[in-house]
Order: C-alpha cells, then structure tokens, then sequence
C-alpha cells in the first residue's frame, strides 16, 4: 500500500503542506477564497527545531493501537486506509494516548482529525504532497 513518507533533510519547514492538507478538507476549489479568515488546522504538522523539520502525519499503522482504541469503533480501516466516521467520535481522545507518532488531534468540533490520504480521491497523491515544493514528502510504496 502507498503511503505519505517524509525525507526530513529536503523539508524546508515552509508549512506549505498544512494549508494544502487544510484546503483539501474545505472541498473548495480555489485556495487563498476557501482558507480566508480561517484557522488552519490541518492533518498533518510540521515539527521544527533549529536544525530539522519534518512533517508528521498518519502512518496507516498494519495494527493501529488507535484502531484497537478506539472506544465507539468511530476508526476502522478499509483498503489500508484508517478511516474517521465523525459521526460515532465521542472525543474521548484515547486514540490521540495510544497513537505512538502523534499524528492524531482534536478538530474544531470536538471530534478527532487525522490523515485519510485524501481518500476522496482514489489513485491520486493526497494534497500535502502534490503542494511541497521541495518533495520532501512523497506517496509511495515502499518493501
């Protein structure tokens, strides 16, 4: 299965990724009128210090302690994919405690947000990576 993978000596730390991961969440199609006078809290964040950066994102784990977490069954897995139904999220946040990378945070209704790899759109890159202009992340499979 692909995945978002990130080689952190070409990462710039732009954030550019962040407003490309927000933007695919509004369904818009024109960037700078879907993100105005909005909070960019995107699925994938950028971690800094003085000398790396790097982006942090789900990795699809083949056995999700979040998975195996979760209290509701609000993430499953489908296609490799570890999907959220927000619907049944209660924001019990055990999965944000048991996700070893901390890819996983709370969204501005209470529910949780993670990576999906975009999964509205089969086949294609997700957003983050089709907008690092370094291609310091990549969607790849890899042995």
């Amino acid at each position: 299965m692909r995945r978002v993978y990130v080689n952190e000596e070409w990462c710039l730390g732009c954030h550019l990724c962040e407003y490309y991961c927000a933007f695919a969440a509004t369904n818009g199609t024109d960037m700078a009128r879907a993100l105005r006078d909005t909070k960019i809290n995107a699925r994938i964040k950028i971690e800094e210090n003085d000398q790396i950066s790097f982006a942090v994102s789900c990795r699809h784990c083949t056995e999700p302690y979040c998975v195996k977490g979760c209290l509701t069954g609000a993430l499953t897995i489908a296609d490799g994919i570890i999907l959220i139904d927000r619907e049944k999220c209660i924001g019990c946040y055990t999965c944000i405690l048991s996700c070893p990378y901390g890819a996983i945070s709370p969204s501005e209704d209470g529910a949780v947000q993670k990576c999906e790899l975009c999964a509205r759109t089969a086949g294609e890159a997700p957003m983050c990576v089709k907008g690092c202009p370094n291609e310091a992340i990549v969607f790849e499979e890899r042995g």
